[in-house]
């Protein structure tokens, strides 16, 4: 099978996005370990009624708090992740020459806003946020070593 090969705005505009992966990764992990607390909590009540239950149901809890803490060590890790990726996402769009390329390449990669959103946010038209972000791509330098290598 052949890789495809991706262009240099291609590869940019995926290590852009890198940071928003991190941010929706934190998030769903956070929600997993949040819904299996919830269940961990309802189970607890249900067990705890007054009434004899046999050994199968406490049992059971030991195999979901270590999961639980694997999702925490696994959360701890993936914010580490995404601050690294942020400080440095955060400093290349800075050495931009131009203020906003700077902020269209912020709003739209680290905020996540979209087009009509930075349109109205800069008081530009869409079309020319467009032509801002094709400059802004041109003029944005990727890592020598793409920090999602590391992971």
């Amino acid at each position: 099978m052949e890789q495809e090969v991706k262009t240099e705005n291609e590869q940019k505009k995926e290590y852009l996005r890198s940071y928003k992966d991190h941010v929706r990764r934190v998030n769903r992990i956070s929600e997993e370990i949040k819904e299996l607390r919830e269940m961990m909590m309802s189970t607890k009540a249900i067990n705890y009624d007054g009434m004899p239950h046999g050994s199968g149901g406490q049992g059971d809890l030991s195999g979901e708090v270590a999961r639980i803490q694997g999702l925490i060590d696994e959360l701890k890790r993936e914010r580490g992740l995404r601050i690294m990726t942020y400080q440095d996402i955060a400093r290349r769009i800075k050495k931009l020459r131009s203020r906003n390329e700077d902020d269209v390449l912020f709003y739209r990669y680290i905020k996540g806003m979209e087009w009509y959103e930075i349109a109205e946010t800069m008081s530009y038209s869409e079309r020319q946020i467009h032509r801002i972000h094709g400059k802004a791509l041109d003029h944005f330098q990727l890592p020598e070593k793409d920090v999602s290598e590391c992971q």
